[in-house]
């Protein structure tokens, strides 16, 4: 089994490949610097260096450049956060067989890997032995078991997440399974919502503050952070958060540090952090209003949880459960409201389908759910604006034709890059792959030439 040796200064990103690529049965040496891979070069012998672009002192270039001085034929993967089509080109020029981008699409990571070192295990397997899902957490669609499937090779390593979807799809909920499965399961799983806690005050909820540090602070107080120590720390609506506050917490991102509100004082804590947004970051970024290196040192790997409505094989088991959790048990369908839970689009996803069934429970006395008993947008489906019933594979007229001509169109136009596809479409890349299959089976032309 030859070795791998990952270069990157970000400890999270080491920690996440070098996790991963455990996972998949290779050996994995792992250098902080440019400088310190030459070294471990000179000494071992490796079959592949996957190295980051961007580090203090020697670059990845110029780590490259000197490993090839050394070693002509070593096959080397370079990966970054900055898409830059010149640093590409001349990585490329240099020697470097691929260059992939920040967040690492671990599939695409492993396909490139298995490729090099005609090694490894096959890229789709199942949970990891020890990792089962929660009895309250359901995933019966093929798009939540791959968000699974994701989050239980990713758990055990101590890289930062950022878990992206719309509002009500189950973010939290990740975020806890994510702890659960981690090697800090026995620590705290600390949760703060940025977007309702007030601005002014949400400096202090992170970090503390000391005794008459602003008007009201009438005794020390310690933040979120010190009381995440030695365990996770869920920031959810990140987005929210202000640019000065932004700027602190790249801090502690960085280097583990921060200081109390009024307070000169260091203090260190090795919380692994989880962030989840409803926003795209990435329009934020280029808005101005989120800070680029946040995000990048956020967004270590990216988790994204699809909508109720490209998962609709857990509208029902969902409903059920709900149902069963509000009437205890007693309460069932009636025989016509399966279809109509099925065939609303459910725009407030999760969360509004947990609010239809405890309003239906009460209304139906913890009896009978019977349709007088759901709102009258979900018994007409009148925000359905996209299909929501469950596509059968190799029916093309099932998936819709707007939404079929709409992947295609997005196909051609992007020389059928599903990274680029995924993004013009507003959807997930595992959404994309998905979609991409069922088309596949019906005979549409997906792969291009």
């Amino acid at each position: 089994m030859p070795r791998i040796l990952i270069v990157d200064d970000d400890p999270g990103q080491r920690s996440l490949l070098d996790s991963f690529l455990r996972s998949q049965g290779f050996e994995i040496v792992l250098a902080a610097s440019g400088e310190q891979a030459l070294a471990l070069l000179r000494d071992q012998t490796f079959g592949l260096m996957i190295s980051d672009v961007r580090m203090p002192g020697l670059s990845g270039l110029e780590t490259l450049r000197r490993a090839r001085e050394e070693n002509s034929i070593l096959p080397v993967l370079l990966v970054t956060a900055y898409a830059d089509i010149r640093e590409a080109v001349g990585a490329m020029r240099d020697g470097a067989l691929n260059y992939l981008a920040k967040p690492i699409d671990l599939d695409e990571l492993l396909a490139t890997v298995r490729n090099v070192t005609g090694l490894g295990k096959p890229a789709h397997v199942a949970f990891n032995a020890d990792k089962q899902l929660p009895a309250n957490v359901i995933a019966r669609s093929p798009l939540m078991q791959a968000v699974f499937h994701d989050a239980s090779l990713i758990a055990p390593s101590e890289s930062r997440i950022l878990i992206t979807g719309e509002s009500g799809t189950g973010k939290e909920v990740l975020a806890d399974v994510i702890h659960a499965w981690s090697g800090r399961s026995g620590g705290p799983l600390v949760k703060v919502n940025c977007a309702a806690i007030p601005e002014n005050l949400l400096e202090s909820e992170l970090f503390g503050h000391e005794k008459g540090a602003f008007t009201g602070a009438v005794a020390r107080r310690a933040g979120r952070f010190e009381f995440a120590n030695g365990g996770t720390i869920f920031l959810d609506e990140i987005a929210d958060m202000s640019p000065p506050l932004q700027a602190k917490l790249l801090r502690v991102t960085q280097e583990g540090r921060f200081n109390r509100v009024g307070s000169s004082a260091e203090l260190q804590t090795n919380a692994r952090i989880l962030a989840a947004t409803n926003r795209n970051l990435e329009e934020e970024v280029k808005a101005g209003r989120f800070r680029e290196d946040l995000f990048y040192r956020l967004n270590v790997v990216e988790l994204n949880l699809p909508p109720l409505r490209e998962r609709a094989e857990d509208i029902l088991p969902l409903a059920a459960a709900f149902i069963a959790e509000f009437t205890r048990g007693k309460a069932r369908f009636g025989s016509s409201v399966p279809e109509l839970l099925t065939r609303y689009t459910w725009p407030g996803n999760v969360r509004e389908l947990r609010n239809v069934m405890e309003r239906a429970a009460l209304l139906s006395h913890g009896e009978l759910i019977l349709p007088d008993h759901l709102p009258a947008k979900v018994r007409a489906g009148t925000e359905s604006a996209q299909p929501a019933a469950p596509v059968a594979a190799g029916d093309p007229e099932s998936l819709g034709e707007i939404e079929k001509q709409a992947i295609l169109q997005a196909l051609r136009k992007h020389h059928f890059n599903r990274t680029e596809t995924a993004k013009a479409l507003g959807i997930s890349r595992r959404a994309l792959l998905y979609k991409l299959q069922r088309l596949r089976e019906a005979g549409c032309p997906v792969d291009g030439e």
